[in-house]
């Protein structure tokens, strides 16, 4: 598999829409643009007639651009425009982090709290352990990881940077979401890798050898042709390229061989995946699990009641099925008389009809007939309001027993509450003191002996603790109120040190007010004094400089004075010379 950097392999929509995409991605290898429109940025067109290139200088009057590549074709880094700092959305984005390393495995226990802020090693060994389902033989580098991390990630064609410092503080604020989203993009990652290893590729056409194509002659041939003609255009002026962009693609389709009606099908198919994923996404920001969870509970707790209200309805039934066996028996007792009386008058009937009577009989037998039935008539009255008697009596019981039950929740609530129930309770003592829902004359007298007479017990112990404690309170209540009224004399003592510390303060105060005032003056002072300090320095230093200049003076009189009388000794001595030489000379020119 051939890992390009300009290769997406994540399936979720693009967090950034890169409108800088090369026709490179045309090829079948990118699942997100295949053989589509392509996504060329196009220029703002401008009513002025002179254009500006991306990179260089404006058009000329001739409508000819410059050369694209000019002194500020540097490349952007792309920030990764996530709301990283969002903590809700951190969360959510360590929630999917540990979803993803309990579901592969992860050879370690990792939590959301310790995944707030991992530890560089920790960091190192989730990486290690996500990139080994890209590439299985994969082992973390010993020296330089800094480097060879962003290095990695850039060559799986991650398209934001990660800093090489960050890689020092992976648990800080300020790094740790950086990085986080670095390897929810990686989960993406191994995500769409692992659908495609086991779906096969998107062309199943291709065959190894053809997906070199990207890389062959035809291929660059083809792309150096359309890049040459739309250089030209937009060197001449043009700013769209719909024709060579329609051209270059059918060239393209004939080079791969591409499916149509595959490629619209799969387009179907990745649009209904993104609305699958955005409709998961909106349902996972509900918190599912949590609504689950409430109607869990809200479903044990139904089922809890259902469950007391059916032992309810067993005991009720139970009882029910006593009355019935009592009311059958009276029935088949009620349907042998009724058997008899059927007999009876089968045998008075036949005697009727075997023998003749007399109007006195006949009147005899209609009046004791009348009477049988007004007897009969009573009887199922009474038949009635002993069965309506029953029900009332039946509904009494119901909710006398739903009261008792009320009750006896109360009581072991409260005995729960009090450390009474279980019998291990704390307070229990050993004694059983829960009522349990069975209703029969030696369990309520089972209950008075084990309960009642084990709470009197408790309760004499009780108040006698509770005399015993009210006797501690008392004396500790004089303890704090002999505490209070040494408190109140420290208090006051206390005030009296404070109004003795005031006092000293405000002398202290008054003394370092003085000291100040004798500071500043003896400041003052020696200020005077050093001001006239230097002004005599100054003074000295003037008559100095004057002497000086004045010695100067008259040195160099006492030079001129000592050169002119060299310069009167030297005319005189030559004078004298000349004087004594026309001497000699006239002399000798007597004596001659």
């Amino acid at each position: 598999m051939s890992r390009r950097p300009s290769s997406r392999y994540s399936e979720m929509p693009m967090r950034v829409t890169d409108s800088r995409m090369s026709l490179v991605n045309a090829t079948p290898q990118n699942k997100d643009n295949v053989f589509g429109k392509l996504n060329i940025p196009k220029p703002q067109s401008s009513t002025s007639e002179r254009r500006t290139s991306f990179f260089g200088k404006g058009i000329g009057a001739g409508g000819q651009r410059t050369s694209m590549f000019g002194a500020y074709g540097g490349p952007e880094k792309m920030k990764d425009p996530s709301p990283l700092h969002d903590k809700a959305f951190v969360q959510q984005c360590i929630k999917q982090l540990c979803e993803f390393l309990a579901e592969r495995g992860f050879p370690g226990s990792i939590t959301g709290k310790a995944l707030q802020s991992p530890s560089t090693k920790e960091f190192l060994k989730i990486y290690e352990f996500i990139y080994t389902f890209l590439e299985p033989s994969f082992q973390m580098p010993t020296a330089k990881v800094e480097e060879e991390i962003p290095r990695m990630l850039k060559d799986l064609g991650y398209p934001f940077a990660l800093s090489k410092s960050s890689m020092y503080s992976i648990g800080a604020p300020h790094t740790w979401p950086q990085a986080l989203g670095a390897l929810i993009w990686l989960i993406d990652t191994v995500k769409l890798f692992s659908g495609l290893r086991e779906q096969g590729l998107l062309f199943s056409d291709f065959s190894d050898e053809l997906c070199d194509l990207e890389e062959g002659a035809e291929y660059n041939k083809l792309f150096i042709d359309y890049c040459s003609d739309t250089y030209n255009k937009f060197m001449h002026g043009a700013d769209t390229f719909e024709d060579e962009e329609d051209d270059y693609l059918n060239k393209l389709k004939r080079l791969y061989n591409v499916d149509e009606a595959l490629l619209h099908s799969q387009q179907e198919k990745h649009e209904m995946l993104m609305e699958h994923v955005e409709r998961l996404e909106r349902e996972s920001q509900t918190d599912r699990l949590v609504g689950k969870r409430t109607e869990k509970l809200r479903l044990q707790a139904d089922l809890q009641k259902l469950q007391n209200y059916r032992c309810t309805l067993e005991a009720h039934k139970a009882g029910l099925e006593k009355k019935a066996t009592g009311l059958a028996e009276e029935l088949e007792a009620a349907e042998v008389q009724l058997d008899g009386l059927k007999q009876e008058r089968t045998r008075l009937q036949h005697i009727l009809e075997n023998q003749k009577f007399t109007p006195a009989d006949i009147e005899r037998i209609n009046r004791e007939r009348n009477e049988l039935q007004q007897t009969v008539t009573g009887l199922n009255q009474s038949l009635e309001e002993a069965e309506q008697l029953v029900w009332n009596e039946e509904v009494n019981l119901s909710k006398t027993k739903e009261k008792a039950e009320l009750k006896v929740t109360e009581y072991n609530k409260l005995g729960r509450k009090l450390k009474l129930i279980p019998q291990s309770a704390e307070n229990a003592c050993g004694h059983d003191f829960e009522i349990r829902t069975d209703y029969s004359a030696t369990t309520i007298t089972q209950y008075k002996t084990q309960i009642q007479n084990p709470l009197k017990n408790m309760l004499v112990d009780v108040e006698d603790e509770c005399s015993r404690l009210t006797n501690v309170r008392l004396s500790l209540e004089e303890a704090v109120e002999q505490v209070k009224s040494n408190i109140f004399d420290k208090e006051n003592d206390l005030k009296q040190l404070k109004e003795q510390i005031r006092r000293v303060d405000l002398q202290l105060e008054h003394e370092m007010q003085e000291m100040a005032q004798e500071e500043e003056k003896w400041a003052a002072e020696v200020d005077s004094a050093e001001n006239h300090k230097k002004r005599l320095e100054v003074k000295v230093t003037q008559g100095c400089e004057q002497a000086e200049e004045e010695l100067k003076a008259a040195q160099k009189q006492y030079h001129l004075v000592v050169q002119e009388t060299s310069e009167e000794n030297r005319m005189v001595f030559k004078t004298l010379t000349d004087i004594i030489t026309s001497a000699v000379n006239h002399l000798c020119a007597v004596e001659v």
